[in-house]
Order: structure tokens, then sequence, then C-alpha cells
């Protein structure tokens, strides 16, 4: 079976994201150039998620990608977020469908901790991949972007504390949005996420992090 992508585009960047696999999701200046880092990426991918990745098929070129959506996206896939929800996002979970998305989600959390844990005490490359952020600086942003997420699945996000418990509320969270008892639309009209696109996003921006990290200590 070919891999199942999501094809999402803004103005000047196109995201490719296997829609299976959250986590896995890459960017590229064109449509094809998307595609093949997103294939690219593939043996990272796996060795990153773990046992959890164990039955990934891997794909040996684009021929093996499905786009089984396309998407117009806003500016913030130009700035290299991949932000747009699309019907796929809104399919309904079952329990053993959440369980195996939570787990993946867990995996690339997982994933950022031991990248973090690997670089304490070593020096951040400055450069591409190097922004203006230390260690520190990207756990605390990666901790934050999930509260927000939390709020954008319609439920209430702590306003502090360490990641693991960010992390617990963030799967009630996606539990809750699943049974059906947080809001689809927030007080002034704008829609909440729906858990698929929740999951992907933090899974693809913990690895994002991990993967900055890494090649910023290689």
């Amino acid at each position: 079976m070919k891999l199942r992508v999501l094809l999402e585009h803004g103005d000047k960047r196109f995201f490719a994201t296997a829609v299976d696999w959250p986590g896995w999701s890459r960017s590229g200046r064109t449509r094809d150039e998307a595609l093949e880092r997103l294939v690219a990426y593939a043996e990272r991918y796996r060795q990153s998620m773990g046992a959890v990745a164990s039955e990934l098929a891997m794909p040996r070129s684009t021929a093996d990608l499905d786009v089984a959506a396309e998407a117009s996206g806003d500016l913030n896939i130009d700035f290299g977020v991949p932000h747009t929800v699309v019907d796929l996002d809104r399919q309904p979970l079952t329990a053993d469908e959440l369980k195996r998305q939570i787990q993946l989600l867990r995996a690339a959390w997982e994933a950022f901790e031991k990248a973090a844990a690997r670089a304490r005490g070593k020096e951040l490359a400055a450069g591409p991949r190097g922004g203006g952020r230390d260690l520190a600086k990207i756990e605390d942003h990666v901790a934050e972007a999930d509260r927000m997420y939390i709020g954008a699945l319609g439920a209430k996000a702590p306003t502090s504390g360490d990641w693991d418990r960010t992390r617990a509320a963030f799967v009630d969270a996606l539990e809750a949005k699943v049974r059906g008892e947080l809001p689809e639309r927030g007080p002034r009209g704008g829609e909440r996420w729906p858990a698929r696109y929740a999951i992907r996003r933090s899974a693809w921006h913990a690895l994002d992090h991990a993967w900055e990290i890494e090649d910023r200590t290689a």
C-alpha cells in the first residue's frame, strides 16, 4: 500500500505530511521537494519513533506516496508550520485508533526528551537550524506550545508546571474531545481543533525540534 500524504501549500512553501503517522512532516519550496524530503526522512522518523513505528512500510521514492488530500493554507506554512485542518482530520476516531494515535504522539514526545537529554552540557551550533534559542528555551517553547494546543482543543490547559503535567492534560483533552465533551467552537465562534490535527501538530512540533537539537549538536 502507498503511504497516504496530505499536501499543504502557502505562497512560497509546501508541506507534506504522512496522514497515518503523526509527526512525519517535511516542507519544501516546491511540491516535489516537499514530497522528496518526506521520503528522505522515512528512516529517521522510524528510528526516532522506535518500536511503535516498527510496522512502517518505508517508501523508496515519491512513487510510493498517495496524495490523499491537498489544501491551501495560510502564512504559517510559509513560516514553516503545517497549519491546515482538513476533512481527514475531522474523521471520527475509534477507541483503538485513538489509542494508536496517542502511542505515536507519546513516542514523538519521548524522541524530543531523549534528544534534549543527549544535548545537555553541549553547545548548540548556530546557523540555518540554529535560530536564537538555547536548549532550555527550546524545551520551554515545546511545553508552552503544547499548553496552547490543549486550549485549541477546547480544554483548560495548565498555566504552569512541568511538561509531564502538560502531556497528561493533553491526553486527557484528546480523550474528552473524542468523547464529544469539548466544544467544537470557541466563545467567539472560532473552530476548535479536532483530535487528529492536535495529535499530528504536537507530534510534528516535538520531532521537528528533536531533529533540530540533533542537527545542532552533530
